[in-house]
């Protein structure tokens, strides 16, 4: 007969423990490692609550909860926020509903008004649950150029190849967030979206080190045109927060990026998978990552509520959300990379 499950607050001890777990676990993906933890807690000042399951002495799953409250847009605990994926990682179905109850009952003590699983799978039918909203969009990469380039659509293609002849932009790697928060926050704000803080972006670079790598593409004088920030995890390759001048949209310097990221993950890491990243149906980013040849695989994101009707509509497709989106595009780009942090630290 096996030991009982018991379920506690993992605390920095438990790191290499808990990654461990998260290395081997089959379901687990990047957005469930330790160090997210003191990212959040550092970048935004939300409480974290990271659940660890033990049996025997052994872990046999984990839970990270962030618990996100704030005036503009309410009270949650979510697995995880700032992440597309999240929710219990477990070894068995005693596990993970010994994390379920847990979670529950820190929904309880918390006050907060609804428990979010941001998941692959869907695992509670009673649930209310967006099944339709958020998609991810993933391809097997190869260490070979011209096989990861012939995958590319036709008319995509030639937009890679017409960057690559032309010899004009030049890849960098970046050891620091500068380049890459400039270019980012210009793009957010040319979106009307608010741009988290700098801070956050060096808090990722700094915590997850040689798994976290920016890739910079330069114009003829040195200048940044594009930047992304990516994550390794297994094999597998997560270019996350990316973005660009408005010069990038005549000189295929996004595709171009993209491209090389591919190739150089495949070549300097063994990586034989692209994750695209997660996108909103019905957005221009969505479309994008389908012309690339990408097909969506929408993700799970579950709820369960307390003292709520409904399940929050936090996101851009909000149609309450559109007059600020207007107004946002509208302000000097010093004054939107001020006031963006108050705003986004809701927006998880």
């Amino acid at each position: 007969m096996s030991s009982a499950t018991t379920i506690r607050a993992a605390s920095e001890a438990d790191a290499a423990r808990w990654d461990g777990f998260v290395e081997a676990a089959p379901d687990a993906t990047f957005f469930h490692r330790f160090g997210w933890r003191e990212v959040v807690a550092n970048s935004f000042g939300h409480a974290t609550h990271y659940l660890i399951a033990e049996r025997g002495g052994a872990v046999v799953g984990v839970l990270p909860l962030v618990h996100q409250k704030t005036m503009l847009f309410g009270n949650g605990l979510i697995s995880t926020a700032f992440c597309v994926e999240g929710g219990p990682i477990a070894a068995d179905e005693e596990a993970r509903a010994a994390l379920d109850r847990e979670a529950l009952a820190l929904l309880e003590r918390t006050g907060a008004q609804y428990l979010e699983y941001r998941s692959a799978v869907r695992r509670h039918a009673d649930w209310p649950a967006k099944t339709d909203l958020y998609a991810v969009f993933r391809r097997p990469i190869t260490a070979d150029r011209q096989k990861n380039l012939l995958a590319i659509p036709r008319k995509q293609r030639a937009v890679v190849r017409k960057a690559l002849d032309q010899g004009k932009l030049k890849i960098a790697v970046d050891a620091t967030v500068d380049r890459c928060f400039a270019v980012y926050a210009e793009s957010v704000r040319n979106l009307g979206t608010p741009v988290f803080p700098k801070r956050y972006f060096a808090n990722l670079k700094r915590v997850f080190s040689n798994d976290c790598e920016i890739v910079t593409v330069e114009d003829e004088a040195g200048s940044a045109v594009t930047s992304v920030m990516n994550f390794h995890f297994r094999q597998q390759v997560l270019p996350y927060y990316g973005g660009g001048t408005p010069a990038a949209r005549g000189n295929g310097a996004y595709d171009l990026m993209y491209y090389e990221v591919m190739n150089k993950a495949a070549a300097e890491r063994g990586a034989t998978l692209f994750d695209f990243g997660r996108s909103k149906a019905g957005t221009g980013a969505f479309a994008y990552k389908k012309n690339w040849g990408f097909e969506p695989t929408f993700l799970q994101y579950e709820y369960r509520l307390q003292g709520l009707d409904k399940v929050p509509e936090n996101n851009p497709l909000n149609p309450k959300y559109q007059l600020f989106i207007a107004l946002w595009k509208k302000l000097p780009l010093p004054l939107a990379n001020f006031l963006g942090p108050f705003v986004t630290r809701g927006l998880g």
